[in-house]
């Protein structure tokens, strides 16, 4: 303020042009600071839901199940197949013959696919308890033994309510081990009534000729599942 000159219009308004300009440069300067401020942390809370939406999808995968068998099969097909003593030959000849195991065993291979992604999201995102107790896991089902979750499932649970800002859950309280979530066959079953009955109202709007095109379609049907020389697909061998 002491080298303000008023002695003259001219001396006026240049001091006034500088102030302004001065202000000018000033408040563009913090408008800049708050929005590159702002960019970035709007572009940290992006990640941190991303991170905690993926965290949390892998936790009700690994531990939406409290009752039952809590651990993870890491049979794949090709095995399952060699312990129902079913030969490749056989399979050739009908699919049928694989329906006798393939049934049961199909929701504990789904259940273990779906840990598996669960578990790699873990090792992509989680801290380092999580993604040492995830590549844990990954490394018994690579080797063929059966896991269980519970003590991912913890540390998952306890990060994602620290990050939440949610109270702990109380010591004293006493919860069940958890472990994968069983997939559900519901939607399934009801797709395949419903094609059921369009194939039957189908074939009695159609006539005779409805049951050649069905033993077509069943034929086509059966073959899709089998590769050359009559073997599985490659992609359902290593299922």
């Amino acid at each position: 303020m002491r080298n303000l000159d008023f002695s003259s219009w001219q001396a006026l308004l240049s001091t006034l042009l500088g102030l302004a300009v001065f202000t000018l440069l000033g408040v563009g300067i913090r408008l800049l600071a708050m929005q590159t401020i702002q960019q970035r942390r709007e572009r940290e809370n992006r990640q941190i839901n991303e991170r905690l939406r993926t965290l949390i999808a892998a936790y009700k995968t690994l531990g939406g199940s409290f009752t039952g068998d809590l651990a993870v099969d890491p049979t794949h097909l090709r095995e399952l197949r060699q312990r129902a003593g079913v030969p490749a030959a056989a399979v050739a000849e009908s699919v049928a013959a694989l329906e006798g195991f393939r049934p049961g065993d199909d929701r504990s291979r789904r259940v273990r696919d779906a840990v598996e992604a669960a578990l790699s999201d873990i090792i992509l995102l989680g801290t380092e308890d999580q993604v040492r107790l995830a590549a844990k896991a990954a490394g018994e089902l690579a080797e063929g033994r059966p896991i269980h979750t519970h003590d991912l499932v913890v540390s998952l649970r306890d990060f994602i309510r620290t990050v939440l800002d949610l109270d702990p859950v109380p010591a004293s309280l006493v919860i069940p081990k958890q472990g994968p979530a069983r997939p559900s066959s519901g939607g399934a079953r009801g797709k395949g009534e419903g094609a059921g009955k369009d194939d039957a109202r189908q074939g009695g709007a159609k006539g005779p000729g409805g049951g050649g095109g069905g033993g077509m379609g069943s034929g086509l049907g059966a073959g899709a599942g089998l590769g050359p020389g009559g073997h599985l697909a490659d992609d359902d061998e290593h299922r």
